[in-house]
């Protein structure tokens, strides 16, 4: 992190401090403050927001920016004519692996086509997570919790329950650390594929060891294309940023397909959405 105090090749002629630093802190130690600070900010932000929030109108969105901001609010007017709602995820860094996880397991209680398919392909990820490496006593507590709240979606889970679930940070965090491992399967099973994505020389075992297993690791496309592609499923991806643009971006994974579960993106987040 760099250092947040003045350059202290600036002039000053404030006493006997002229190099604009603390006194008594060196460098390292004002750093040190500046994260604390930064940490407690991010704290106080998670504690006054659930980790899957209620569901509410799509509208509510204009509330999040100035009345002169152009650009934002005609995108989310015209996000509004095929959105009503919207459901807010914490934005922790696990958001795409949670609005992908409860959206699905919340379109679970009404419509159970894709259930079964998805179920299998959830359940051997497993093996194959075993056979790249993973120790399976590590992979159990995981596995087992995730299908256990899958079938419960599938056998009519109240939705509040389902809510509790992904609000409560352990069980909900359970379930985003096997997404994040289904994942990491599905890109070294196709490492040729997807070391196209990959920069900086890292083999894509480092890859997935330093961008996709952490908690907190934000997600882009490559993180998108695997876990869809694992588990045969398409999500659409609503883009809502300051592109001067006269319409939105819209972005199947994978292409060609209806999409099951539409997400909305705003730089470094995501949100449920539910179409009209």
């Amino acid at each position: 992190m760099a250092s947040s105090h003045p350059d202290e090749s600036s002039s000053s002629t404030s006493g006997n401090n002229a190099s604009g630093k603390i006194p008594g802190m060196s460098d390292q130690e004002i750093d040190q403050a500046v994260s604390m600070m930064q940490d407690q900010i991010h704290r106080e932000i998670a504690d006054s927001m659930p980790l899957v929030g209620d569901k509410e109108d799509v509208m509510g969105l204009l509330r999040e920016y100035a009345d002169d901001d152009a650009v934002y609010l005609r995108k989310i007017n015209l996000l509004s004519e095929k959105y009503s709602h919207l459901r807010r995820m914490r934005g922790d860094g696990n958001c795409f692996y949670r609005a992908f996880g409860f959206g699905y397991m919340e379109k679970l209680l009404s419509d159970k086509e894709t259930y079964d398919g998805f179920r299998e392909r959830a359940s051997k990820a497993k093996d194959s997570l075993i056979e790249l490496g993973y120790p399976s006593f590590t992979l159990e507590d995981f596995h087992d919790q995730f299908l256990s709240v899958l079938d419960g979606a599938a056998n009519g889970m109240p939705l509040n329950e389902l809510l509790e679930v992904f609000r409560e940070p352990g069980s909900s965090n359970y379930l985003v650390v096997y997404l994040r491992l289904i994942t990491a399967c599905h890109l070294q099973q196709n490492a040729e594929f997807f070391q196209n994505f990959v920069d900086d020389n890292r083999t894509l075992k480092e890859f997935c060891n330093t961008e996709v297993e952490p908690m907190d690791k934000e997600s882009d496309h490559i993180h998108i294309i695997a876990l869809t592609s694992a588990l045969d499923l398409c999500v659409r991806v609503a883009y809502v940023d300051r592109t001067e643009s006269d319409k939105i971006v819209f972005h199947d994974f994978p292409e060609g397909r209806a999409p099951q579960l539409h997400v909305l993106y705003r730089p470094g987040h995501y949100d449920v959405i539910y179409p009209r």
